[in-house]
């Protein structure tokens, strides 16, 4: 497409060059393949289960080796709330406490959100804070119809004349409440938590990808808790930022597959989800990355149990890396034996799930070693999962690419063609689900750091439909950080306990017990 004088100013303002933009327009015209299932991964068929024994190995394994290595945790954190709060934003939009009551407004809706979260409305950890400012704004509060003190006290949590949890980074709402109405967000507990596993020599580095405009938000929230955070945990902390970048933006398209423009005529350009954040992740330089979303916490009891999985995680990268970087020095050295070779390649079918090629045994000798090569030097990530509850979103699965290797790949239920019968009855036979849990190795058998943004599959990128002021649109979604940013890795899956996944998806999940001190 030929763009405007102004329309490539835009585009070069933001780091993109014309080139990126046209590929982008002919995806649209294209279309993208769904992801090819050749089997859900199950015990025994890609993922782990690990016996007591391993387990105790592994943790001790990690345990004296960890001050040998720099180690982060990366957590995405650039999300806003609103969507926890989404059916109390409906709620006050739709509800007049003047025409009917709580309870009738409740029960012709049949709004069962609703009714949990005023059921448990004095377990959330903001509650205190809400009734301060209610109290404070209306002193007559205790006597108003039960009504209208529902609707006021959702008004003062979303309101941005109020307490603006809507509106707030998830990051750093209130999640936990502490004995004497101490209050813990998000953010904290990764750092509390950071320091049970991702701490070498007392040091825990954190890095967070936020939105720029939160920046001094979380800044601000860090000095207050530092001194407490470094006391409690006798741990010093080393806290980083980044945000998406502008450069990772991709054009918006009309249902007709033409660019969008604004009122002005500009073009329209979104964050491309959270696939952009590899680029985040290349530019850290560390030797094992932890990767956890920041809603997945859990209050200090069950801390322990959280670490004692990552180490579990961690541990088998260690075990995997340090064989998988032996066997590459053998081959850069040269003078393998053939028992050597088929020692390689038995290491990469049973222990780190690598699908040798049928025709492997038909090449040459030079060529085996190549290829043996190139499937062992590769960024490692290893992946907790968790048995299937039903909850929606991504698994484990064995997928064949187009130039026919099969590998192990978290897929997304929108990259399964479900109107394809033999698809759709892979994806109901998946056993285990994709919590966000990852330990990555991302440097080579000589300390190099790898260009992970070589590992990606362009092609497992997600078109979107959306609206901007009540006009459709498409949007272009690039490979999920953890789906095809991640697709050419070396991946090993690992059954993990239900305990380590405890996302906040909606602002009722914090009370569930993982959530709550009681």
């Amino acid at each position: 497409m030929t763009f405007s004088e102004k329309d490539i100013k835009q585009i070069e303002s933001k780091g993109l060059t014309v080139e990126s933009v046209n590929k982008q327009l002919q995806t649209f015209q294209s279309g993208l393949p769904f992801s090819n299932l050749v089997a859900a991964a199950t015990i025994d068929n890609g993922v782990l289960r690990l016996n007591v024994s391993e387990i105790d190995k592994l943790i001790a394994l990690f345990d004296a080796k960890k001050d040998q290595f720099d180690i982060i945790k990366f957590v995405p954190a650039s999300g806003a709330a609103t969507r926890m709060f989404k059916f109390l934003f409906q709620f006050l939009e739709e509800y007049d406490p003047a025409v009917e009551t709580i309870n009738s407004y409740m029960n012709t809706r049949d709004d069962k959100s609703l009714h949990i979260f005023f059921v448990g409305i004095e377990k959330f950890p903001f509650y205190s804070e809400v009734m301060d400012l209610l109290l404070k704004t209306y002193p007559d509060f205790s006597n108003l119809d039960d009504s209208f003190r529902s609707q006021l006290f959702v008004k003062a949590m979303l309101d941005e004349n109020g307490l603006n949890y809507g509106n707030s980074p998830k990051g750093l709402l209130p999640f936990h409440e502490y004995k004497n109405k101490i209050i813990s967000t998000a953010f904290e507990e990764h750092l509390f938590e950071s320091a049970l596993y991702a701490s070498c020599n007392k040091r825990a580095k954190l890095h967070f990808t936020i939105s720029e405009s939160h920046k001094d938000k979380f800044s601000k929230e860090f000095l207050r808790i530092e001194e407490k955070v470094e006391r409690k945990t006798d741990s010093q902390f080393d806290i980083s930022f980044s945000y998406q970048k502008e450069s990772t933006d991709t054009i918006a398209v009309t249902p007709k597959d033409e660019p969008f423009r604004l009122e002005n005529g500009d073009l329209l350009f979104r964050p491309s989800g959270h696939g952009a954040l590899i680029e985040n992740l290349n530019d850290l330089d560390a030797d094992i990355i932890f990767i956890k979303n920041i809603d997945n916490v859990v209050v200090y009891k069950y801390k322990e149990e959280v670490a004692k999985n990552k180490k579990i995680l961690a541990g088998i990268l260690m075990e995997i890396q340090q064989q998988a970087f032996q066997y590459l020095e053998k081959i850069e050295k040269g003078q393998l034996t053939y028992k050597e070779i088929v020692e390689i390649a038995e290491f990469l079918t049973n222990r780190m799930q690598v699908k040798i090629s049928t025709e492997f045994e038909k090449y040459a000798e030079k060529y085996q070693i190549e290829y043996l090569q190139n499937k062992l030097n590769r960024p490692i990530r290893v992946c907790g999962m968790v048995k299937n509850e039903g909850e929606p979103g991504g698994g484990p699965f064995w997928v064949k690419d187009e130039g026919g290797t099969v590998s192990l790949q978290i897929v997304e239920s929108a990259q399964i063609n479900q109107k394809n019968k033999h698809q759709k009855s892979i994806l109901k036979n998946a056993t285990h689900f994709n919590p966000v849990d990852l330990v990555c190795g991302v440097k080579d058998y000589r300390g190099r750091k790898f260009d992970l943004t070589q590992f990606v599959d362009d092609k497992a990128a997600f078109i979107t439909k959306k609206t901007r002021l009540g006009k459709e649109l498409k949007a272009l979604e690039l490979p999920g950080l953890w789906n095809g940013s991640m697709a050419n890795w070396n991946t090993i899956f690992v059954e993990v306990p239900l305990i380590t996944f405890n996302p906040v998806k909606t602002v009722n999940d914090l009370l569930k017990s993982p959530h709550q001190i009681k």
